[in-house]
């Protein structure tokens, strides 16, 4: 913790506060007011705004956001642009959940320069840790925007620190038209991302509007300063990072009894409208429902405490029935949530996430489907892509405009996939509740995850299937919560092993053709590896495997089988000959490179630069390289695309890329610090990976450009042909493209034309006839097939007869009991439905281990079941089977017992 020291600022002295400790949770504050004796932080303190807004005059969303921002640039700080929502600079988190996040791990660390400094920017970001809250507390949001201003201070120069950065903030404040002896700056240490540090949170009439952190720690095993369990060490920069609520601040300013009729009060009224919702705020009880239902949850912790008690507390409060309140609260909530949800969903699929069943995409369709389920209980039919159109019409970025046809596209599709989903959900639910039935035990919320996680399935739907069947569900308010907290940051991998000192120089990059090279022996590592001081074989990274080739040294020769990094020394694999010397340390070597490997990898690299960027030009914006993997006789490329690629798309990506290749286009390749890149590029930067450093290798191939470590040619013309080979889609939301480049492109080619004129041979007829002809034949087989079929219906009717003729009755039913010889379980199936529909109970058996069971009407209404009759059947052949009362199938690996089958079969019969 930190001691008063931390806090006790030459501007709180100079503006008269006094510091304090809460009569009520211990913490300890500032404030100019003597007599104040909390903290001004909910539970100690109520929201005292709602209906008395802090601020003397309302503002708009867009009109604080440009008021603040005007307001650092008009004090020293650069105006910079937002990042995108989704943390594509990041290998840790999947959304931007706070502005630092802009700057994490780089900026923050030191290792790299901030865009500027001080800046200013407003931020987006989304959190999706209290999904369930939203629309409930009258205060909860999944996406926000984070105002702010940062300061990035080294040990050698200061910009400012925690005097100028509170003296802002309270002059920012006053400006509004803030009481000065409203405000409290409230104590609270913070910790997130890696660092940590001594802050303020800023706290007027009971809201929280801004933290203000100072950032100056950074954890480290075995740390001797100590902040929430976790260990830290002084950084060598320290950092000024704050977050004022955008939205909060507008909401401080109306005092409306919800913050959602305060940051969009034109779309509330409107999806109200839509769902037949009356909503009028100028109605005085009305509206305190609301404010109550507002202060009552900024009191409490919502995943603690039910919505059932929560609605008795306030209806107390009220005076009202809890049933009352919540018949005129429930549909506002959804209706909160709803356009809450969409207006995320704007950003998400704006800033180019695709929804599938992991990372962001999961993220994204968790949103989606729970707004689909608001809106499903709202009775609203419109699709939701108008809604989340709306939400686009007010956000100021004419980008999502242009792609908002894909993003209706994405919508449609997901809303399709989730009425799907519903429809197969409610079958496998019942199996589920059917299962707990018999434990007598009520379904766990791991199982309802389980479902919802595997399957799709909303927990409400599953709910409400289960019940039917008297089965008990756990379900707690917070599910949709805690299925996000499990998605929202990325696996950790498992740790790296510690990097070998020393360093190795790359002669690839600036020597891309030379193939021969003499370097030192620096060290020899455990495994025998020989690390050299400078190299030209490539080591595998970035889906791209590593070269071979040979070192040598007074004429013996060693070849080189692998090629690894570590750390920035580089790890060369010998292969073990017998009566070759061992390299020793200090030795010099002369190496050569296995140029024609070299130079399919570095084909197949570049290629991959263009198949993505024409996968872009066709398919649209959205693409996102998901994956990638080179080899010297074909390449994939794994991205980001919401349905699959129809043949049409791939004949037109594969076009685009052989034209860009016969353009002869030169590739670019340079270094560039972190920073600038970023500036000249965006973040498209980072589509194969984020890569470490403060220096990035920068790849231009035509309009593609990415952070690369490859090798690639040196001009597209050197790529050669382009040839696509297939496609298929390895998980929702993300479609494989396979292809091969140069030799391999032509020798892929080469062996489709053999596989054709293979075909042809066999069809005797020209390859180009080859499709017509297939097709002929095709139609042809489909004619003899119906005529089988048809005959064997003759076939089976005929037997039937017999069958029927022979039939042993018992109790007034007729029981048919037969072999069929070699009948395949088509066939079995036809003759026992053909034996039900004349009222037979039938068992009829194959040579094959195949049984069949048929019940007709009278043996129905006597309870026989075709299921049942089935498996003590299959029991004898070694199986089992099942099916419907009606029509059951199965059979076992023994067949030669399929006599003792049948003869059980008819005891169970007659039984």
């Amino acid at each position: 913790m930190f001691s008063e020291d931390e806090y006790r600022l030459d501007f709180f002295v100079d503006e008269g506060f006094q510091r304090k400790k809460c009569e009520k949770c211990g913490k300890f504050f500032w404030t100019r007011n003597g007599e104040r004796k909390t903290c001004g932080d909910p539970p100690c303190d109520p929201y005292t705004f709602i209906g008395s807004p802090i601020f003397k005059r309302k503002h708009t969303i867009d009109e604080m956001r440009e008021h603040y921002l005007n307001f650092f640039e008009s004090r020293g700080h650069a105006r910079i642009k937002r990042y995108p929502v989704v943390a594509r600079w990041r290998d840790d988190i999947y959304l931007t959940i706070a502005s630092i996040a802009d700057f994490q791990p780089f900026v923050t660390s030191g290792q790299v320069p901030p865009p500027a400094n001080p800046l200013t920017i407003s931020q987006p970001c989304i959190r999706l840790d209290d999904l369930d809250s939203v629309g409930r507390s009258g205060r909860h949001l999944t996406t926000f925007e984070m105002m702010a201003h940062h300061v990035f201070n080294t040990r050698e120069k200061e910009h400012y620190w925690k005097d100028r950065t509170v003296a802002l903030c309270d002059e920012l404040l006053l400006g509004l038209g803030m009481d000065p002896l409203a405000v409290t700056y409230k104590e609270n240490p913070w910790a997130g991302g890696g660092n940590a540090g001594p802050s303020v949170e800023v706290m007027i009439g009971g809201l929280e509007l801004a933290t203000l952190v100072f950032m100056d720690l950074k954890a480290v095993p075995n740390g001797s300063i100590q902040i929430k369990g976790e260990a830290y060490e002084k950084m060598n920069n320290y950092i000024v990072d704050t977050g004022y609520g955008l939205e909060r601040f507008v909401w401080a300013s109306t005092g409306s009894p919800t913050i959602y009729d305060a940051i969009f009060p034109d779309l509330v009224r409107r999806v109200a409208d839509l769902a037949g919702v009356e909503h009028n705020l100028k109605d005085a009880e009305y509206a305190e429902i609301f404010a109550q239902n507002a202060r009552l949850a900024g009191m409490v912790d919502l995943d603690e405490y039910s919505m059932e008690d929560l609605r008795k507390k306030i209806a107390g409060n009220i005076g009202i029935s809890p049933e009352k309140l919540s018949k005129t609260i429930e549909p506002m909530e959804r209706i909160y949530a709803v356009v809450d949800h969409t207006r995320c969903l704007a950003y998400m699929l704006g800033d180019g996430i695709i929804p599938s069943n992991v990372k962001a995409g999961y993220l994204s369709r968790l949103v989606i489907r729970r707004t689909l389920r608001l809106m499903k209980e709202l009775d609203l039919t419109m699709p939701l892509a108008e809604l989340v159109q709306m939400q686009i019409q007010r956000l100021d970025y004419p980008d999502w405009q242009e792609r908002f046809v894909t993003i209706k596209e994405i919508l449609d599709q997901e809303e399709q996939k989730y009425a799907e989903t519903l429809e197969k959900g409610k079958r496998l639910v019942r199996k589920t509740a059917e299962s707990y039935l018999q434990k007598k035990l009520p379904i766990p919320l791991e199982e309802m995850i389980s479902l919802y996680d595997t399957h799709g399935i909303p927990p409400e739907i599953a709910r409400e299937s289960a019940e039917e069947l008297g089965a008990a569900v756990v379900l707690p308010d917070n599910f949709y919560s805690l299925v996000a907290k499990k998605r929202i940051r990325a696996e950790k991998e498992e740790a790296a092993a510690a990097p070998r000192p020393g360093k190795t120089e790359l002669l690839f990059y600036g020597h891309p053709n030379d193939w021969v090279f003499s370097a030192q022996v620096l060290d020899i590592a455990e495994d025998g590896s020989v690390i050299l001081d400078r190299t030209l074989l490539y080591p595998e990274g970035g889906g791209q495997p590593c070269d071979h080739g040979t070192l040598e040294k007074d004429g013996q020769v060693y070849s080189v089988v692998d090629v690894q990094k570590s750390g920035e020394v580089v790890l060369h694999k010998l292969a073990r000959a017998a009566g070759l010397p061992e390299l020793q340390k200090g030795d010099w070597v002369d190496g050569k490179v296995d140029m024609r490997r070299r130079m399919a990898h570095a084909r197949h690299h570049t290629a991959t630069h263009l198949v993505h960027d024409s996968a872009k030009r066709v398919l649209g914006k959205h693409v996102w390289q998901a994956g990638a993997q080179k080899s010297e006789d074909r390449a994939r490329l794994d991205i980001s695309h919401y349905k699959r690629i129809t043949d049409g798309e791939l004949k037109a990506i594969e076009l685009e890329a052989n034209r860009r290749v016969m353009e002869m286009q030169p590739v670019d390749t340079q270094f560039l610090p972190r920073t600038e890149a970023e500036k000249l590029f965006g973040f498209e930067l980072y589509q194969g990976g984020v890569p470490p450093g403060d220096q990035i290798r920068v790849v231009r191939v035509g309009s593609d450009i990415e952070a690369c470590a490859g090798t690639h040619v040196t001009n597209t013309g050197m790529i050669g042909a382009i040839k696509i080979l297939r496609s298929e889609r390895i998980q929702d939301g993300v479609e494989r493209i396979e292809f091969a480049a140069g030799e391999a492109a032509v020798r892929a080619g080469q062996e489709r034309d053999d596989l054709l004129s293979g075909a042809a041979d066999v069809l005797r007829v020209p390859a180009e006839q080859l499709a017509k002809t297939a097709s002929r034949f095709f139609e042809e087989w489909k004619g003899q097939q119906k005529e089988i079929e048809r005959l064997k219906e003759d076939l089976a009717k005929a037997r039937l007869k017999t069958l029927i003729a022979e039939a042993e009755t018992v109790d007034g039913l007729r029981i048919v009991v037969q072999k069929m010889g070699n009948a395949d379980i088509d066939e079995l199936l036809k003759a026992a439905a053909l034996l039900a529909e004349q009222d037979c109970i039938a068992l009829l058996g194959s040579e094959t281990g195949k049984l069949v069971s048929a019940v007709g009407q009278s043996g129905l209404a006597k309870g026989i079941k075709a299921g049942s009759i089935i498996r003590v059947a299959a029991r004898a052949l070694g199986g089992g089977g099942g099916g419907r009362p009606e029509l059951a199938q199965g059979g076992g690996p023994n067949a030669g017992k399929l006599d003792e089958a049948l003869k059980a079969g008819r005891e169970a019969m007659r039984g």
